[in-house]
Formats: structure tokens, C-alpha cells, sequence
């Protein structure tokens, strides 16, 4: 008789979900499954509202990645206006979408995944949170809060605001960035990279015992998908779609507007979450976000981050542990300071001219960009006088759901032996998932530890057993 074990809410993660694992007849795990348990309705209530609101509308939708919906509404505007924005204003978009990297990955790094990373999977679960990292390890959590305040101090001084970027508009930046500015993010720089650094030595330090504990999981061959702009190399802000396969061979190259012929979505009945699968390739199951991303394409103009790149392929094409996902995300962090540096030593950096006016010009508008956790899609319908008749977003944790399930199935197989309910075993599923970093929601977080119901259930629906903490 089969049985069903639930892990409710799943906790250090943005938003609410809930794990269920699945037990055969025999008491091993046939699969586990992330549900999303929470409704926010964005497609829904958009309708009706002028395309020209979208960058502040769904700057809402995530306090952490805020920049990537308004960029990603901004876009899709611009391809209904029918304008190519100014040069300037491009450069000021790339400049907030790398800022961004530092703040998101900052937090996902040093404050959600450290305390399991640095404290250890089995350690006491009162003292394994920001809390008690920060009584065991103070300079862990000083330096990540500051690491993502640079970043937002950045996203600040172009895109206006305190949180959400009010300066992105759909034709461009709704204002220009002065000297003073430019010379405020030139000095936030040098720190921003020693912090990073000490990021990226951290894990060094721990990541030998992290694998340990963890064991292997959530490594599997599948598609990577990300965006590759001007000769073949990664660009976070637009480009085109590529799909690589593990071996690294590039299996789709689309124009964003093409997405829906290599990515469909389906509809989960016990979840909010429309997980997606690619239509082409041979593999349904692709992973997006910084793991994906280093997989797809080389880093341009950022020596660094490109050797750290190489080195964590180690003489491979891509990357396929999902346990790798920590350290690209702090590579990517070097990336982001790296061409960050670049960017603002650049005339455009300050030029005047960053907005194009237009008028409704198409019925039809996609705007992709890459977000912090991976490839993000606005797709929107307007009628003649620009209101929306039709809005779809494909996030990056729909991307991921399927390789979340796969990750957190492969962990719940090597550790959970006979319905057995140990802590170290339910914090080894919710770190499959953290392994993702998904955003559920608009980026709530919890100090310490959520609740946790675990539920043991058999194929009738009876509970056999059931366990909080």
C-alpha cells in the first residue's frame, strides 16, 4: 500500500509551498513533488489595464527581483510601440539587471542557503538560521546584508526609488543617470568585489563537508536554457533563446517572440504553479538560472568570473549537479561586478538621451529577460487603444519544477529509508528545493524557522503518522 508524506510550509524559500514524497507499496520513495500552495492572480487582474502601467504593476510581483518583471514588461511595451529604445537607455537596463544578481544572489547565498552551508545539514535546527549563524559566524551575515545593500544602493541611483525601479518605462529610462551618480556606483565597486571574494572562499571552506552531507542529488543530464547575445556569449539583459543539451551541444536558438515553439506549459491539479517542458530536444526537463546559464554560454568581458566559469566546469561543456547552483551563483556575482565596472566607465553611462515615444503599433508584444533565478517571459495582447486583452508569465521556478521534483525525489531515495521522519532528512528535501533558489511570490522571508507539518499517509488517505516542528 502506497503512502504519501507532506512537508508543509517548506521553509527559507520565497513564498509557500508544500513536498509531498511518495511511497510504493514496498516503503520506498517513488517520487517526490514541490506544490505551490499560494495564488496570486497577476495575469488575471492586469486585464484591462493600459501596457504602459505593466514595469510598475509587475515590479510587484517580487520585492527581491523586482527589476527583471519591470525590464521584462518594459520590453515587451517597446515591441507593441514598435521602437528601438536609445543606446543609452539599453546601457542603464544591463547595468540594473546585473546589480540586481549581486542583491538576489547575495540574499539567496548568505542568508537562506548559509545557515545549512555553513552550520551543517544535521546541526541543532534552533541554531541553524540567520539567527544563530549570526551568534556563530557574525562576519557572515555583516558582509551579506552589505554585499546586497551595494546592490541595491545600485538598482537605487539608476532606477530611482527605495525598492522598485520607477525610472524603467516602456520606450526606455524614464530619466538619465548624472556623474554624480556614476561616480557613486564606480565607488561602491572595489568593496562589492572583495565581498564577493569572501563569498566565493566561503564556500570553498565549506563545500567539501556541505557535499558530504548532502550526498549525491540532483545530478542528472537535462536541456539548459538562457539568453546569448552578440557573439555567442551570455547577455543577462536580451539576446536570443538557446537550449544546450548536457553535452552542450546547442539543440534550439530562438527569437524571444518564438518561445511557445520550443516551451509549453501544463497545468498541475494540486498546485499553482504551471510547470513547463521543452517540445523539442529530445528531453522535456530544463533547468534555467545561473547553473543553466554557465552551461549555455561563455561570460564575455569578465576575465574573472570567466576563469571561476571554467573551473567549475572542469573541462566540461556544462554543469549538471544541481548542488552547483551555490557556486554559480557567486560566480555570476563576479560576473555582475566585472561588467558592472565596464559598463559605467563607458560616455553612454551618462549620456541625456534615454527615451523613445511611440504610440500602439502592434497587437503583440514579448519581452524575455534574464531574472536572478533564470529566463523570464512577458507575453502580452493589448487592443487598439493599448489596453491589455491578454497577459502570460513564464517564471524561472516554472522553468525549474520539474528539475526541482527530480532534485528532491533523488535526496528523499537516499535518505529517507522505511516512512522514518528525521530533521535531518526534511531539512535535506528543503534544500533541494533552496538549491533553486525559487520565488514563489513577492519575496517574504521568515526569521528563524516556519512551521512544518509532516503527514504519512497511506494510498486510502488515512494518516498513519504525523510529525511538527
Amino acid at each position: 500500500m502506497g503512502t504519501t508524506i507532506t512537508i508543509s510550509p517548506v521553509s527559507r524559500i520565497e513564498g509557500h509551498a508544500a513536498i509531498t514524497i511518495q511511497l510504493d507499496g514496498a516503503g520506498q520513495v517513488a517520487e517526490a513533488r514541490l506544490h505551490v500552495r499560494e495564488f496570486r492572480g497577476f495575469e488575471s487582474f492586469c486585464l484591462g489595464r493600459p501596457f504602459w502601467e505593466m514595469p510598475t504593476i509587475t515590479a510587484r510581483i517580487c520585492g527581491i527581483c523586482p527589476v527583471s518583471h519591470a525590464l521584462a514588461a518594459a520590453m515587451a511595451g517597446e515591441r507593441l510601440m514598435g521602437v528601438a529604445i536609445p543606446p543609452a537607455a539599453q546601457h542603464l537596463r544591463r547595468i540594473l539587471s546585473l546589480a540586481q544578481l549581486i542583491l538576489s544572489h547575495s540574499l539567496s547565498f548568505f542568508h537562506l542557503s548559509a545557515p545549512d552551508i555553513v552550520l551543517g545539514l544535521d546541526s541543532d535546527p534552533t541554531e541553524r538560521n540567520i539567527v544563530g549563524l549570526a551568534r556563530h559566524r557574525p562576519e557572515v551575515i555583516r558582509k551579506g546584508v552589505r554585499l546586497r545593500q551595494i546592490g541595491q544602493e545600485i538598482v537605487n541611483l539608476i532606477g530611482g526609488g527605495r525598492l522598485h525601479p520607477e525610472h524603467i518605462v516602456a520606450g526606455g529610462m524614464g530619466e538619465p543617470l548624472d556623474e554624480e551618480g556614476r561616480d557613486a556606483i564606480v565607488a561602491l565597486l572595489p568593496e562589492a568585489r572583495e565581498l564577493t571574494r569572501f563569498a566565493l572562499d566561503l564556500w570553498q571552506e565549506r563545500s567539501e563537508g556541505f557535499r558530504s552531507e548532502m550526498g549525491p542529488c540532483g545530478d542528472f543530464p537535462s536541456l539548459f536554457l538562457g539568453l546569448v547575445g552578440v557573439g555567442g556569449c551570455l547577455d543577462h539583459y536580451s539576446g536570443r533563446l538557446r537550449f544546450a543539451d548536457a553535452a552542450g551541444g546547442t539543440v534550439g536558438d530562438l527569437a524571444p517572440e518564438e518561445y511557445a515553439a520550443a516551451i509549453r506549459e501544463t497545468v498541475a491539479t494540486d498546485s499553482y504553479l504551471k510547470p513547463t517542458e521543452c517540445i523539442f530536444g529530445g528531453d522535456r526537463l530544463y533547468r534555467v538560472g545561473p547553473l543553466a546559464r554557465l552551461s549555455v554560454a561563455p561570460f564575455a568581458a569578465a576575465p574573472q568570473a570567466e576563469q571561476a566559469r571554467k573551473e567549475l566546469l572542469g573541462g566540461r561543456r556544462t554543469a549538471t549537479a544541481s548542488l552547483d547552483y551555490h557556486q554559480a551563483r557567486l560566480i555570476e556575482m563576479l560576473y555582475a561586478v566585472e561588467r558592472i565596472a565596464g559598463l559605467v566607465d563607458d560616455p553612454l553611462c551618462v549620456d541625456r538621451q534615454v527615451l523613445a515615444r511611440a504610440g500602439v503599433n502592434a497587437s503583440e508584444g514579448v519581452g524575455v529577460t534574464e531574472a536572478p533565478r533564470g529566463t523570464l517571459i512577458h507575453h502580452y495582447h493589448v487592443d487598439r487603444d493599448g489596453l491589455l486583452t491578454g497577459v502570460n508569465l513564464i517564471v524561472a521556478t516554472a522553468h525549474n519544477s520539474r528539475a526541482m521534483d527530480r532534485t528532491i525525489t533523488d535526496i528523499a531515495r537516499q535518505h529517507l529509508q522505511g516512512g522514518a521522519l528525521g530533521e535531518g532528512l526534511l531539512n535535506r528535501v528543503e534544500h533541494g528545493i533552496r538549491l533553486y533558489d525559487p520565488c514563489l511570490s513577492c519575496a517574504t522571508h521568515a526569521v528563524g524557522r516556519m512551521g512544518m507539518t509532516v503527514m504519512l499517509r497511506s494510498a486510502d488517505g488515512k494518516v498513519l503518522d504525523r510529525a511538527v516542528r
